[in-house]
């Protein structure tokens, strides 16, 4: 396959799952927002900054909007062309993307992006105020559902599927990791609070932004602590979110990619090396060196790993 198809591709899931990233932060901040004290002057960052400094855009948003308030970060996260992440300008990039290699989706697969981007159209021509967040953060969970299942559903289990496939995983890493480090930005009011019924809720968030309450409660049961569901997201290879998940899912599809090509590179070796770094891990590992530190950590080793399989596989470079 060629580099730049290859590319296309690997892009096309990347932005696809971008988009999700940012409703589920959006549906993160929306309830915490409900809840007293946390957005007083008693924490240092109130919840919809939190969203931003975990989206990675908080400066762009500072230099454009100034107030983090509900309607400007939901503006700047789903609406704002300006950023290159936002729900809006991701389905447009998956649907570009997806325009170059025409050939090389189904027709179901270009049929959804092509609707995603009629859809968005028509959504920025409504009146603001007549679109909720929780109807934004709804239609692009399920649009995102319907392009991903399209794929699944038709695409060859060629080559092109494993770079979208890498694509997806990779991207899923760092949402995943950038979603749990909402929890960390979103600061109690007060260190008397951890372990509270606030504390609790805000880890609840956390699950219910996942779509993962019920699974979470068929694989642990019982009470909901912070060690429970940071393992879940974490290490436990039963969620199709967690962080290990992901990280294995990169493997196999490289791993497929060396069977087809006859040789394996760098890329397989730093898949592993993660794998094996997160097999290593346990929850009493990761507070111990500190949530936001391990996710951060995390976060770097994602995209490292996704530089060095643009650098092998998708930069056009002779190898």
């Amino acid at each position: 396959m060629l580099s730049r198809t290859a590319d296309n591709l690997f892009w096309i899931a990347r932005y696809i799952e971008r988009a999700e990233t940012n409703a589920r932060l959006l549906e993160v901040g929306a309830r915490n927002a409900m809840l007293p004290d946390t957005g007083s002057g008693r924490g240092n960052r109130n919840e919809w900054e939190s969203v931003l400094m975990a989206s990675g855009t908080k400066a762009r948003f500072d230099a454009k909007y100034g107030a983090a308030v509900e309607r400007n970060v939901e503006t700047h996260l789903f609406f704002d062309a300006d950023n290159p992440s936002s729900v809006s300008s991701c389905f447009n990039a998956a649907r570009e993307n997806g325009r170059i290699v025409r050939t090389a989706l189904t027709t179901q697969v270009w049929e959804a992006l092509n609707t995603a981007h009629a859809d968005l159209i028509d959504l920025s021509r409504q009146e603001r105020s007549s679109l909720s967040t929780t109807d934004l953060i709804d239609w692009t969970l399920r649009t995102c559902s319907l392009i991903r299942g399209a794929g699944l559903a038709t695409q060859l289990r060629n080559d092109g599927y494993d770079f979208t496939n890498i694509g997806h995983f990779l991207e899923r890493a760092d949402s995943t990791a950038r979603i749990l480090d909402v929890k960390y930005y979103v600061l109690l009011p007060d260190v008397a609070f951890v372990g509270s019924g606030l504390d609790n809720y805000q880890w609840r968030t956390v699950l219910r932004a996942m779509n993962a309450t019920r699974a979470f409660h068929w694989a642990y049961g019982g009470e909901v602590t912070a060690a429970k569901i940071v393992d879940f997201l974490v290490l436990n290879r039963q969620a199709p979110r967690s962080l290990i998940n992901a990280a294995d899912g990169v493997l196999h599809h490289l791993l497929r990619l060396e069977t087809q090509y006859g040789r394996g590179c760098e890329a397989q070796t730093r898949a592993r090396a993660l794998v094996d770094k997160l097999n290593r891990t346990t929850t009493e590992v990761i507070f111990d060196k500190g949530l936001h530190q391990f996710l951060r950590e995390f976060i770097s080793d994602v995209n490292a790993l996704g530089g060095v399989v643009h650098q092998v596989y998708l930069s056009g470079e002779s190898r």
